[in-house]
């Protein structure tokens, strides 16, 4: 049936309707279609441009190019407008929806938690680039290292007189998740330059999980409907970990009355394909259709082209010199935390907020997936294109890792 509601139609079973809904003849534009599908397994939030798209199953073939049918008033609707898809198995679905429906373009408030070496990379390049930003709150157990950037980045001038950049303020424990976007970079455990561990990323996770879910567990409590953006390692499986936390009640079950999957997205993607991008060159590549998809580390996907032109010897090539980058700083002796903190983090956070596409991690069938995608007023939406056999094969094998990965 259809409904009225806040100026949407919604399209659904009569018990998944608000109560103040009123009911309408005919379906119109802006819609939304009402689902109940399994919260630990499906997505909560999304946006659709065929009506093929709202009962495909969730995968890599969502990655794909749809062949749109304009039969039928709805499907007629979806093609012309779009729609978009909310899973009323989520408790604020209906709350989360509200905030889609009057978009910012400017004025926002960050809450960044972490000044390490990523954090600090990424709060000075948010000071000069994030002229859409108002607020840029900082936490940091580091009381000291709050002052000194909240002081130092404050002194910055603009690159033009009377350019509008974003006031750094440190952030008070309670107003943390009073913000649009809250990042999170704190990290322990980062193995020591010279200590021989191959995966980095990875032997973060026992240690930083643990971290993450505190702030998944306030950011329920705090009853946020904003984005939560995981930048620490490993990001993929932290996003993940930040999803089922915040769904915890206080027994340990799972009641999906926290974040719904699209509020929380992860950033590590975006180095690498900069990596990607820098390997290629060197290597003598043609990179200008390049893809990389997947975590940020083991598994990762890197293809010199989706479809026509791929070559699955030089994608192989080019993914195990992206993957490794980073030992490569680590045998000079330093950290590789500039490219990450600017690429994965800055660059892709003010994409993101300025609805722009850009390399995410982003839930996709129960698991963070990392590809690109775009915030619109819709929901999110993927980048869908024609991808070709063999990358398929590849995007599968990785995707079934990540589905197979023990979160206990």
């Amino acid at each position: 049936m259809y409904k009225k509601w806040q100026g949407l139609c919604l399209c659904g079973a009569e018990e998944e309707m608000p109560a103040e809904s009123v009911p309408v003849a005919e379906p119109f534009a802006p819609l939304v279609f009402l689902v109940r599908r399994s919260g630990l397994h499906s997505r909560g939030l999304f946006a659709i441009t065929t009506l093929e798209e709202l009962t495909e199953t969730e995968g890599v073939m969502c990655l794909t190019a749809t062949t749109p049918c304009t039969k039928g008033l709805l499907a007629q609707l979806v093609s012309e407008h779009g729609a978009t898809v909310l899973n009323t198995a989520f408790a604020n679905a209906f709350r989360v929806l509200e905030t889609y429906l009057y978009p910012k373009r400017e004025g926002f408030r960050v809450t960044l938690v972490g000044l390490g070496d990523v954090g600090g990379t990424l709060l000075t390049g948010l000071k000069l680039l994030g002229h859409e930003i108002e607020e840029i709150a900082i936490y940091d157990p580091n009381e000291a290292m709050c002052r000194r950037y909240e002081m130092e980045l404050n002194q910055v001038l603009p690159e033009r007189a009377g350019e509008r950049m974003p006031r750094v303020t440190i952030c008070r424990e309670e107003d943390l998740f009073s913000c649009d976007l809250f990042v999170f970079t704190a990290s322990r455990g980062v193995p020591v330059v010279g200590s021989g561990v191959q995966d980095v990323r990875m032997a973060q996770f026992a240690a930083n999980r643990m971290m993450v879910a505190d702030y998944a567990k306030r950011a329920r409590e705090a009853g946020f409907t904003g984005q939560f953006c995981q930048i620490s390692d490993p990001v993929d499986h932290l996003s993940r970990e930040v999803f089922l936390c915040s769904n915890c009640n206080e027994a340990g079950q799972m009641d999906f009355a926290g974040l719904l999957p699209e509020q929380v997205q992860g950033f590590g993607l975006g180095v690498m394909a900069a990596r990607a991008a820098y390997y290629a060159q060197r290597e003598g590549v043609t990179f200008t259709d390049g893809r990389v998809y997947g975590p940020h580390g083991q598994g990762l996907v890197v293809a010199n082209r989706a479809n026509e032109g791929y070559d699955d010897q030089i994608s192989c090539h080019l993914t195990e010199l992206t993957r490794t980058a980073n030992l490569e700083v680590r045998a000079l002796g330093f950290k590789p935390y500039i490219a990450p903190g600017l690429s994965s983090a800055a660059i892709s956070l003010l994409q993101l907020l300025r609805g722009e596409e850009h390399y995410g991690a982003i839930p996709l069938g129960g698991v963070y997936f990392g590809c690109r995608s775009r915030m619109t007023r819709q929901g999110l939406l993927l980048r869908r294109e024609s991808i070709c056999q063999p990358l398929l094969v590849r995007l599968e094998e990785t995707y079934r890792a990540l589905q197979a990965f023990d979160y206990r």
